[in-house]
């Protein structure tokens, strides 16, 4: 209130005075001025050298300088970023919609620039230091041909500066008519197409002329990130972009509401055969690659123009015979559907380099990764994680364990085919992958040293607290699977695999060399040694079978119920592959198990992989595994196995209850008192037997079988 008993005047004079007479404020104004006055200059002068600058001559037959190749490790090449879609089409041939979808989307002030936008430069330069990091873009579409044209992708200020020459000289040799029919037919829009013609018939099957105002308005929001808003990569992404575009068309009031309305609410309808890359060997693989040189700091856009040199990791002769392999076989089980697929990852344990990269069948009809993106039960394949743990506890190989029915709590597991073999030794229990076995050790053992060791091995996937586990009920990636197999293969060590071994730029300088593979030591040597042991004779004399490719290798078959997915997992000294075999719709294969197609197609494939290394085999510590023979094996019915198991439940109560009666029985020593010493030495005390105790040993006992003795008779083994 007592302010309004301040003159105006008198208040007006006081706010001036403290403006004037600060010393900082007046310190920040003269910084703020100079600094203003040094960039309008900069601004001038750089008008002024752009305004000067000649043509460029010849610029109107000047193609695309796309040479951006990836090679495998022999120098083979097995992708091209060429144009191979590259077709000259005029501006009057491309749909006048397309065209203002681009401009809206790309450059809005393109007929009124001269190739460059010093304002938007300005605003996009304090946008981004605000934020600090790139928020904004401010490339003409002039600006963006002249990258594709002349210059390279690196983000250096020279090369912001060289692009703005390139740009003012563009539009000193050719109309702003022919720089976007230039840019129409070079720039980069994904999945191997360059220019909207390539992008229509990749991406719709069809001519320009008959492309649909939501089909124009994907292909225009590509530029900025072709792989990301791919709707081969990400529909619901594309979508988002598509309706952006369509949000900004609107705005410049290229089109009205309604069509704005009903476009947005469009289905994306793809072409049901995209087209394959041209030059592309190894498309999943490659599809790694790219994703690979994001996380090393490359964007798409410098990757595609780049004119780069990528030397990769791939085994070229052995990822040829995974792609052949993969049909033969799964042709050969009559699995010829688009669902029925097959996904195979190889890789060195040593030293990381990944061999074969195969995530699926047919790049052309799905491009989903079914190595690093499908995660399915893993069925047996998951066992070994379980031995493993034993093994890490003191288990021995040859320790026995029952190979008979088995209840915990309320989960009564069984053997394949209700098979079982009576008392065998831990590793035969492997070997023939006896479902019982698995489940009595996890019950020995526990749930918890079970995930805490498949983690440590590499398995990031959830991993449920459930008995059921030990039988592979989790979902698992097969790329983590075979990356945990290496650990057995590599002494214990656990390797990352990677597929880029360096990346070269066009003048041969090296912009990128791998560094040694990242390890870390997650098992002992003769944990490593015991089991590679064991499942050596997974493939010389157990399920795995038909993978033996006649030198030292070993390995575990994997099936879920009903044989929904079927794996092979296994490994040399020097290669550790995984194939993993199964439908799309989780549906069942009949009787595919892990020792019929995925073995097959692993021995295939390691035959080739392998054979730089000749015959070696495992510098281990030696691991003996005794002799055994089981006598037999017996089919037992469910309903007489139920039976017997009740009634050894009634046994085991009984025996139970007489424990406990002989305890209460037995009486507490005498105390001697020293008064009746000398009577003691001539009536001597009669002593009662105690029972004599049992010293167990520090790891726990495996439960023994719940139900009495089993006839046994032959019969083949389980999987």
């Amino acid at each position: 209130m007592g302010n309004y008993n301040i003159p105006k005047n008198r208040k007006r004079k006081s706010s001036k005075r403290i403006t004037v007479d600060n010393p900082l404020l007046r310190l920040v104004s003269v910084i703020f001025v100079f600094c203003l006055g040094v960039v309008l200059a900069g601004m001038i002068a750089l008008k002024l050298y752009l305004t000067s600058l000649p043509p460029i001559k010849n610029l109107n037959t000047l193609k695309p300088n796309i040479v951006t190749t990836f090679c495998a490790s022999d120098g083979e090449v097995i992708k091209t970023f060429a144009a191979y879609t590259y077709a000259n089409v005029e501006l009057k041939e491309v749909p006048d919609q397309l065209v203002k979808a681009l401009i809206a989307t790309e450059d809005k002030n393109f007929y009124k620039h001269p190739g460059y936008d010093i304002l938007g430069l300005a605003r996009s330069m304090v946008a981004n230091i605000l934020a600090g990091h790139v928020v904004q873009g401010a490339s003409t579409i002039t600006q963006q041909l002249s990258r594709i044209l002349f210059l390279s992708n690196e983000k250096t200020f020279t090369r912001k500066i060289k692009e703005l020459q390139v740009a003012a000289q563009i539009e000193k040799t050719i109309s702003k008519d022919k720089i976007l029919e230039m840019y129409l037919n070079n720039v980069y829009l994904g999945s191997g197409a360059y220019g909207v013609k390539g992008a229509a018939r990749i991406y719709f099957n069809k001519n320009l002329n008959q492309l649909t105002l939501p089909e124009m308005a994907l292909i225009a929001g590509l530029p900025q990130a072709p792989s990301v808003y791919s709707p081969y990569n990400n529909k619901k992404l594309a979508e988002k972009r598509r309706n952006q575009v369509l949000l900004r068309m609107y705005k410049m009031k290229y089109i009205d509401k309604e069509t704005y309305e009903n476009a947005k609410k469009a289905p994306i309808t793809l072409s049901t055969m995209p087209i394959m890359y041209a030059t592309n060997k190894a498309p999943y693989f490659c599809d790694y690659v790219m994703k690979e040189l994001q996380k090393l700091g490359f964007t798409e856009d410098e990757i595609v123009n780049g004119g780069y040199r990528v030397i990769t990791t791939l085994n070229y002769k052995a990822q040829v015979k995974a792609n052949e392999a993969i049909i033969k076989n799964l042709n050969a089980w009559g699995l010829k559907n688009d669902k029925n697929q097959a996904a195979v990852f190889s890789f060195s344990p040593i030293d990381g380099r990944i061999l074969v990269y195969a995530g699926g069948k047919d790049y052309t009809k799905s491009q989903y990764d079914r190595v690093t993106q499908s995660a399915r039960p893993s069925g047996s394949a998951f066992k070994p994680f379980i031995y493993t743990a034993a093994i890490e506890k003191g288990y021995s190989p040859n320790d026995m364990i029952d190979d008979l029915p088995f209840k915990a709590g309320g989960w009564t597991p069984r053997n394949y085919g209700n098979k079982y073999r009576g008392p065998i030794p831990l590793y035969t229990a492997l070997m023939v992958s006896s479902n019982v076995c698995t489940a009595r050790l996890m019950d020995a053992i526990g749930v918890r040293p079970v995930i805490q060791l498949a983690r440590v091995m590499g398995i990031t996937t959830p991993i449920p607290y459930d008995y059921t586990i030990s039988l592979g009920s989790n979902s698992v990636k097969l790329f983590e699977m075979t990356r945990a197999y290496g650990v057995f293969a590599n002494g214990g060590f656990k390797v990352e695999p990677f597929a880029i071994e360096r990346v070269e730029s066009s003048r041969g300088t090296v912009l990128y060399e791998a560094k040694k593979a990242r390890t870390s030591k997650v098992l002992n040597i003769n944990t490593a040694a015991t089991m590679t042991a064991i499942m050596k004779t997974v493939i010389t004399n157990g399920t795995g079978r038909a993978a033996n490719i006649g030198k030292p290798a070993a390995g575990k078959t994997g099936t879920t119920d009903d044989s929904k997915d079927a794996y092979f997992i296994g490994f040399t000294p020097d290669v550790v592959t995984g194939v993993w075999v199964g439908n799309d719709d989780n549906s069942k294969m009949g009787g595919i198990t892990g020792g019929t197609v995925p073995a097959l197609i692993w021995k295939d494939v390691m035959l080739v992989a392998t054979e730089p290394y000749g015959n070696s085999d495992f510098e281990y510590p030696e691991v003996i595994l005794n002799p055994f023979k089981a006598p037999g094996v017996s089919i037992i019915p469910q309903s007489e196995a139920k039976k017997i198991m009740e009634e050894k439940e009634k046994e085991k109560a009984k025996e139970l209850e007489q424990e406990k009666e002989a305890e209460e029985n037995i009486q507490a020593p005498t105390v001697i008192k020293p008064s009746e010493a000398l009577q003691q030495t001539l009536t001597p005390i009669k002593k009662k037997e105690v029972p004599t105790v049992e010293v167990k040993s520090e790891r726990t006992e495996i439960p023994q079988a719940q139900f009495a003795p089993v006839p046994l008779t032959t019969a083949p083994v389980g999987q």
